[in-house]
């Protein structure tokens, strides 16, 4: 088969886009913070360009690696995701913040398995239901291996606890087996079945329950629960139209929590105004059309699936953020791709761009 050499430009340029604008963002909602607590107003910005450097690296490496050759990682991809998520709770491996252990402390490094775990399940999912076929459809060889996979990451995921991954992780995987042609007779009952168990995860469960009061009305516990989304809203409210200006926004200064990683566009609504929301917010669409486009126009099943469930993958953690920081949604800790201070997202999310560059490559081949 033929290849074609040049590069999707549009795609390729969303990318670079949203991860400087990722860059300034970090290094403005960070620096006063950063100088507090670390007597250096350059500690993440330094960290973020360290990140940037290796995602970018990995991205052109992905960018001209074969696709298809994913298909032979697949499987040990994510058996290695499920050994990452296993060592969290091995004494001096996990890191526990905030009372959740979702950082793995390795020599040299320290990473978030749940983010491997992302691309990792979009591999598996995009090779498996590739060599399945029409065995998707049937119930003992197509779905349930399937759900029991699912399963076993979303009970790691819930123990650590990290119920805004283990939910995203859900919805890729029932995208992609839906566009694959699971049976809605299976999906379905599944679905209804799962509803008593998120209720019982999030209403029995204090923290998660006093954070949907909050959503529903924060203004009910001000000073607590309700606490960051009023102040995200602020934030928002103050930006108005053009925004404060770039570095002057105030609310970063103690006032969001984690301003640099969850409450990031937060940041962008109140020194950038709606003009900033509404440029960073057009160019996730643009980047998700384009990951579509790339998806539809695939002419081999695998590259299909795998174009389709890395794109739902960034267009899901992108569209979840976006609507916590304005109160749409209850929040949630989850980064914004390509934007959000953290070195194993940003990685992750530019290796995801890279194999859809290097799918869109193939484009256009001849068998």
């Amino acid at each position: 088969m033929t290849l074609r050499r040049d590069v999707d430009t549009t795609l390729l340029l969303l990318t670079v886009s949203l991860t400087c604008i990722g860059v300034v963002m970090v290094y403005s909602s960070s620096a006063i913070m950063a100088a507090e607590r670390f007597h250096d107003g350059f500690y993440f910005l330094k960290r973020q360009l360290v990140y940037t450097l290796i995602g970018f690296g990995l991205m052109v490496f992905t960018t001209y690696f074969n696709y298809k050759n994913w298909r032979k990682l697949a499987v040990i991809s994510l058996l290695g995701s499920i050994v990452l998520l296993g060592l969290l709770f091995v004494p001096g491996f996990g890191v526990r913040v905030g009372g959740a252990m979702r950082w793995l402390s390795l020599p040299g490094l320290t990473i978030q398995p749940a983010e491997v775990v992302k691309l990792a399940l979009v591999l598996y999912l995009a090779h498996s239901l590739t060599r399945k076929k029409e065995k998707v459809r049937s119930l003992l060889k197509g779905y349930l291996p399937y759900m029991i996979v699912l399963a076993v990451l979303l009970g790691m995921l819930l123990k650590q606890p990290d119920l805004g991954s283990a939910m995203i992780i859900a919805g890729v995987a029932m995208g992609m087996l839906i566009v694959a042609g699971v049976r809605w007779r299976y999906l379905f009952p599944t679905i209804l079945m799962t509803l008593p168990v998120i209720y019982f995860l999030i209403m029995q469960v204090e923290y998660r329950r006093r954070r949907i009061m909050a959503f529903l009305d924060p203004w009910d516990d001000p000073f607590d629960t309700g606490f960051q989304i009023i102040q995200s809203m602020v934030a928002f409210g103050k930006g108005g139209v053009l925004g404060q200006g770039l570095g002057i926004g105030e609310q970063k200064l103690f006032y969001l929590p984690e301003a640099h990683t969850d409450f990031i566009f937060s940041v962008i609504g109140e020194e950038l105004g709606l003009v900033g929301t509404f440029v960073v917010a057009a160019l996730f669409l643009m980047l998700i059309l384009c990951g579509f486009r790339i998806a539809l126009n695939c002419p081999e099943p695998f590259g299909r699936n795998l174009a389709f469930g890395l794109t739902l993958l960034l267009g899901l953690e992108a569209f979840v953020n976006l609507s916590v920081c304005m109160g749409l949604l209850p929040t949630k800790g989850l980064a914004l791709p390509f934007i959000s201070y953290g070195g194993t997202s940003l990685v992750m999310s530019l290796i995801a761009v890279g194999i859809l560059l290097n799918i869109s490559n193939h484009q256009g081949a001849i068998k």
